[in-house]
């Protein structure tokens, strides 16, 4: 892995006319606009998915992080791709990425060179589409990434405090890649390649388009949920799609999704079959130079790079299914994995580097310990309509065995070259420990493994909440749960002589939470000696359960009515129970009676 003063440029895909004449192209095939700085690393999705295409010999630029508020010169500087545009609002949906809970502008942007404000627009993915389809309206754009992703139907937006119709219809582009696009966007740019024009590409797995409501070629089996109209009239009609769209977004038969809006179909088609090993083992093994592009090296360190340059990332998906959490609704709830080779192989990598110290920051991914982890009957999950397979138990037929990654922890940390290999990511500690507090033998030797040698002196766990109904709501575990296995941690420490932390994270404001509840949450931190750093207020993001229940009040599965903090008084309220260690005189055993 070389530093950037010592690659071509032409090692990077061209972001300019300049760089893509080096190269000896006089055409480009498709350009990629993006949110974010450009950094070629496979972490960052615009990086994946212009290496994807060029694997499939096709000659890719990005624009990053184009100027909206001039004359559109950036739009227009690298002129018409022969396929299509491309555009992503980055690795984070815009909105997110620029408010706080509180909807107050950040003071930093970690995808920007020198953590810069102000290199994106709010809904960027909407606002990239639309001046490309007023430029060049005979171009086709297809709009990708997280942001289109959970925007595919109509959701809540928090920070317009309205319902929004899908993305598709509001950014006017040609069609929508959600989740993890690699094999769809490929599909896609083979039959373009072809020939076949955009308007006729409808039956790609992981595709959303919008055609009129006399469309004849829906599947027999799609289903129909509420119109995006009916939804705006009624919010407990908006909270039952909700249901239908979780359960198809984590099928293995998903079936297809229709909403009306005005006189057209919003139609998803299912998810492709889940990625295999060697498929994804090759998505890592593009020529990526794992470094931000030459263009930022006077304007400072990118922060969301320095944060991972040093991990490595070791499977996607999630089975989890936390009612607060986005990635099962873009990733999938199926855990995809790398392969030991693969990722033993990327530390090898790293270790080149010329500023490798000797520490891997982590070793991980969406979770810390899934690695490995499916299904025993495949035949059972094709009829599983749960969203988590963890909660409210761990189902019979999933395999939580530990060894694999165990085993991957141990290779790692014994790599001459590696001093530590830390593990930043969250460790679910509900599948190391039952609810008897009994730990089985692959799951204990993972937990000396873990705490013993990748610690970085503080383990992060996320119990999220003390109280048991608004963790059912939240579909994590008792929080007795979290007792039992601070007792083995501390328990491995005093063992192994080590003075070591675990730091836990949680989430004020949430569905279900009243005042009594933080009251309680702050008595029970107390008496364990937290005092809490990483904590934070409920943030509604689009397509989550507890977005859901915030705008709606009723929960999508049951329809039953949940009491939710809203306003900005009650929510800071309960964000103060944390904090009862920096002024001992506030109210941390009294609250004001909340109304449910």
């Amino acid at each position: 892995m070389k530093n950037i003063s010592q690659a071509p440029i032409t090692d990077w895909l061209p972001t300019t006319l300049k760089e893509i004449k080096k190269r000896g192209w006089d055409e480009l095939d498709i350009i990629l606009f993006s949110g974010d700085a450009y950094i070629d690393h496979p972490s960052f999705g615009a990086a994946v998915i212009g290496r994807v295409l060029e694997n499939i010999g096709l000659r890719i630029a990005i624009v990053p992080q184009p100027n909206w508020t001039d004359d559109l010169r950036d739009f227009k500087k690298l002129g018409k791709p022969r396929l299509f545009f491309a555009v992503t609002s980055g690795n984070m949906d815009s909105m997110v990425n620029h408010y706080t809970a509180h909807k107050r502008l950040r003071s930093n942007d970690a995808y920007t060179a020198g953590g810069q404000t102000g290199f994106r627009p709010d809904y960027a993915t909407t606002v990239y589409s639309r001046i490309l389809k007023q430029i060049y309206p005979e171009i086709p754009v297809i709009i990708g990434g997280i942001e289109a992703s959970l925007r595919r139907l109509t959701h809540y937006d928090y920070w317009s405090d309205s319902l929004k119709s899908s993305i598709l219809h509001e950014s006017k582009a040609d069609l929508l890649v959600y989740g993890n696009g690699e094999k769809a966007i490929t599909e896609i740019a083979k039959l373009m390649q072809k020939g076949v024009p955009i308007d006729s590409i409808k039956n790609i797995k992981q595709t959303v388009f919008l055609t009129e409501k006399s469309y004849k070629n829906l599947k027999d089996n799609a289903i129909k949920i509420n119109s995006h109209e009916e939804c705006l009239k009624d919010k407990k009609k908006f909270a039952s799609n909700f249901k239908t769209i979780e359960i198809q977004s984590n099928s293995i038969k998903a079936k297809q999704i229709i909403q009306e809006i005005e006189d057209n179909l919003i139609v998803v088609n299912p998810p492709f079959s889940k990625t295999t090993e060697k498929e994804l083992d090759a998505v890592y093994d593009l020529p990526y130079t794992r470094l931000p592009h030459p263009k930022y090296k006077k304007r400072g360190a990118i922060p969301a790079f320095e944060m991972i340059k040093f991990s490595v990332n070791i499977h996607r998906g999630c089975f989890g299914g936390c009612s607060f959490c986005t990635i099962s609704a873009h990733q999938g709830k199926f855990i995809v994995n790398r392969s030991e080779k693969s990722i033993l192989k990327e530390v090898e990598q790293i270790s080149k580097a010329n500023d490798f110290k000797g520490i891997i920051s982590d070793l991980g991914g969406p979770s810390a310990n899934m690695y490995k982890m499916q299904g025993i009957d495949l035949k059972i999950c094709e009829k599983c309509i749960r969203p988590s397979c963890i909660d409210p138990n761990i189902c019979y037929n999933l395999n939580t065995n530990h060894s694999a990654l165990t085993n991957i922890y141990k290779k790692v940390r014994k790599m001459p070259q590696i001093k530590k290999a830390f593990i930043g990511s969250g460790v679910r500690y509900d599948m190391l420990i039952d609810k008897k507090g009994e730990i089985k033998k692959d799951k204990l030797e993972y937990s000396k493994e873990l705490i013993k040698y990748h610690v970085s002196g503080r383990l992060k766990v996320a119990p999220e909440h003390t109280s048991d109904s608004v963790l059912k709501v939240m579909r994590k575990p008792s929080f007795k749960l979290f007792y039992k296995f601070k007792s083995l941690f501390d328990k491995i420490n005093k063992d192994e002589s080590l003075n070591q932390q675990i730091i836990p994270y949680f989430i004020s404001s949430h569905p279900e939470s009243t005042e009594k509840d933080m009251s309680m949450l702050a008595s029970e931190t107390k008496k364990m000696n937290f005092k809490l750093e990483q904590v934070q207020d409920f943030t509604p993001t689009p397509m989550t359960v507890s977005s859901v229940i915030f705008y709606s009040g009723y929960h999508p599965y049951s329809l039953k009515k949940i009491w939710t903090a809203k306003s900005k008084e009650d929510k800071k309220r309960q964000n103060k129970f944390f904090f009862w260690y920096k002024n001992e005189k506030n109210s941390t055993y009294t609250y004001k009676k909340s109304k449910k």
